[in-house]
């Protein structure tokens, strides 16, 4: 390629928490949640199966804690064990099974929007909802559990993102989890933040309930017990991680028996959020608070003074203000089994062990290196403070997914995940894929720091992806090469993104540049690299979609930016697809940006070496083109005619769109039904 620059900044507003909850130690599970390579991580069809035929393992888990206790007619929590599994990808069906009077074990097998903001679904008793592996995210709503509901299981899940862009708001009662009046309740290993009131909202009686290895961050008001006069209510509340979350850590009022322990509780410094006060215990509350680990909290411990707080064994690491205790309370052996980890390594346990889990015979409570999720923060918040260092730890060989959890932040730095390191998964936190950052300014003309020679155009690239079965999601790779001030440089090209891998998933993200900003390749010319790409922005101006992969750009935003010296004029793709394979598929996306009229062209053949032998490929349909597209949209290249290779439209809309004609192919409807996602992706199937 002959010419790119990249460029991206995103800021992140809030840093986030995590909460971890435990695993049933009184049946040893600790954790053992085999969720993931059981369905896959796009699951099933969300039809009902016997649980016999193909149950998981962790469909016979059950709670430990308060849950796990015989009462109320109930014999602790084992959700819908006895039920039939069914799969689900789409609200009507979540609601659906989760609302039955019929026991339930429901696997949600990738992200659900809330419709309307603010819903919550009201589950039935008898029910487990878990997450396939890392992909089940519920988004701008949660779980509502009434007056009775008993016997419920929620784990593995991330739900997230109902703020409504008020603190302290008080007109969206909008909860991860709310619960009034409820019994025999086990909320395990999920990922609670951003929402607009409460992550978790035990109230009005609401009974022997278990919290245990879940993360809970970005939040006000996070975690409230009570709204009741009655001190009735149990709950174990142990191995949560709350991070950056200002009240209600948990706020405990008339509880009769709330036993707290191995919870990390931490507010980072120099972030917008700061902490108002950590554990409460208020009104007629008795509560044993043991090995837990207080970090920069302000006012850690505090406690009314009709409440009753034991403490034991907790560590207080720059805390201020109060930390209280007094009274007498209750033995917690007397009701359920437990054993304790070491206050001091409980930040440790729970960076890697808290929050939704992914393969098979992964322990909650295990040493890192077992992990499926590896987190990562600039402020020490994750177990790496670098990408790069994350995937490093990744094993060779592995064959079960790892997800690289990257906390908000800007991570400069060049990360490449070798081929030897498949099944790897990156996935910001932030409430915005502009959160989470990774940049680099390397250009292809520039001389690498050993002096061994320049990058070249692939070697320039901020992130390379050489594994199969890569993901990226919900942020921004970029590369912030300065092509005005380096116009002395032969080869400006500035790659974001390479990928040479087959079946690449990236979803939800900014890939930003100027000159070749997204090289989609392959290990080599005669192996498939499959790239599938949906509700993405891509930026540049010259050729910044450019290789030989069979790659698919779905529902994006190809974003067209003026040159380093304010001109307008560039190429949108150049594929350099080989003979008998397909190329570049842009479908239901648009193709616009602030730059001049008339100054863009769809594409161009990338005949890479002069490699006759090549047939590129761009197929530009069902798309929204703006004035900026040309109305011849393809030139040649390099002395190639685009005439001879394979450029063509369909059904495109739009000021830049135009009729067909000689310089303006399009597909006719024969042609464009082998011209689909499917026909690119072949016997892939990623998630939609």
């Amino acid at each position: 390629m002959s010419e790119l620059h990249g460029h991206g900044k995103a800021r992140h507003r809030r840093k986030k928490t995590a909460l971890l909850a435990g695993v049933p130690l009184a049946l040893a599970a600790a954790g053992a949640l085999a969720y993931g390579t059981a369905f896959g991580v796009f699951g099933d069809d969300a039809q009902p199966r016997a649980a016999a035929a193909a149950a998981p393992s962790w469909a016979k888990d059950t709670a430990d804690g308060f849950a796990s206790v015989h009462a109320l007619g109930q014999k602790g929590t084992y959700g819908g064990r006895d039920g039939k599994t069914v799969t689900v990808r789409t609200l009507a069906d979540l609601e659906k099974y989760a609302t039955a009077p019929e026991p339930y074990v429901i696997v949600v097998a990738g992200t659900i929007s809330m419709d309307p903001k603010g819903k919550e679904i009201k589950v039935a008793s008898d029910k487990t909802i878990v997450g396939a592996g890392t992909s089940g995210q519920i988004v701008g709503g949660g779980f509502f559990l009434g007056q009775g509901v008993h016997n419920v299981i929620i784990r593995n899940l991330t739900i997230r993102d109902s703020y409504h862009g008020t603190w302290n708001d008080k007109e969206h009662d909008w909860d991860a989890i709310q619960m009034d009046g409820a019994h025999h309740v086990w909320i395990d290993h999920n990922d609670l933040r951003h929402m607009a009131d409460g992550l978790i909202d035990s109230r009005k009686d609401t009974t022997c309930v278990t919290v245990s290895w879940n993360r809970l961050s970005d939040n006000n008001k996070t975690f409230g017990i009570g709204w009741t006069e009655n001190a009735t209510a149990d709950l174990t509340i142990h191995h949560n991680w709350f991070r950056e979350t200002e009240q209600r850590n948990p706020s405990t009022d008339n509880v009769a028996h709330a036993h707290l322990y191995n919870n990390y509780l931490q507010d980072a410094p120099g972030t917008d959020i700061t902490s108002s006060y950590g554990n409460y215990a208020r009104g007629r509350t008795k509560m044993v608070l043991e090995n837990s680990y207080f970090d920069g909290m302000n006012n850690p411990v505090i406690k009314d003074a009709t409440a009753a707080l034991v403490q034991r064994g907790n560590v207080f690491s720059r805390t201020s203000g109060r930390n209280e205790s007094g009274g007498t309370a209750f033995d917690p052996k007397a009701y359920y089994k437990y054993s304790l980890d070491k206050a001091a390594d409980v930040p440790a346990l729970l960076k890697s062990g808290a929050g939704p889990r992914g393969s098979i015979g992964t322990t909650a409570g295990a040493p890192a290196a077992a992990s499926t999720i590896l987190t990562v923060a600039k402020d020490g918040g994750g177990r790496f403070t670098s990408v790069q260092k994350a995937v490093d730890a990744v094993p060779a060989g592995n064959t079960s997914r790892v997800v690289i959890r990257i906390a908000p932040g800007t991570y400069r730095e060049t990360v490449k995940v070798p081929a030897n390191k498949p099944h790897v998964t990156f996935e910001g936190t932030g409430r915005s894929r502009k959160d989470t950052v990774i940049v680099e300014g390397h250009a292809a003309g520039m001389t690498k720091p050993d002096g061994s020679g320049t990058y070249g155009t692939g070697g320039s690239a901020t992130v390379a992806v050489e594994a199969d079965d890569f993901q990226a999601r919900h942020l921004t790779f970029s590369n912030d090469f300065d092509e005005a001030r380096n116009q002395q440089l032969n080869g400006q090209q500035a790659v974001a993104l390479r990928t040479a891998a087959d079946r690449v998933r990236l979803d939800d993200l900014i890939i930003s540049g100027d000159q070749d900003t997204l090289l989609l390749d392959t290990a080599a010319k005669e192996k498939t690299g499959r790239v599938y790409l949906t509700d993405s922005y891509v930026i540049g101006n010259t050729d910044f979609v450019f290789g030989r992969a069979t790659a698919v750009i779905d529902r994006s935003v190809l974003t067209l930016k003026k040159r380093w010296n304010g001109t307008s004029a560039g190429y949108v793709t150049a594929p350099s697809t080989p003979a008998g394979r397909k190329g570049f598929l842009i479908t239901r996306s648009t193709v616009d940006g602030d730059v001049s009229a008339r100054s863009f062209h769809l594409g161009r053949p990338w005949h890479a070496g002069g490699d006759a032998s090549l047939d590129p490929q761009t197929t530009v349909r069902d798309t929204t083109l703006g004035a900026a597209v040309k109305t011849a949209p393809w030139t040649d290249m390099g002395g190639f005619s685009w005439k001879d290779d394979r450029f063509a439209e369909y059904k495109n809309k739009g000021p830049g769109a135009g009729p067909a004609g000689g310089d303006r192919p399009h597909l006719t409807d024969a042609q464009a039904a082998a011209q689909e996602t499917a026909d690119w992706l072949g016997d892939w199937k990623p998630a939609s």
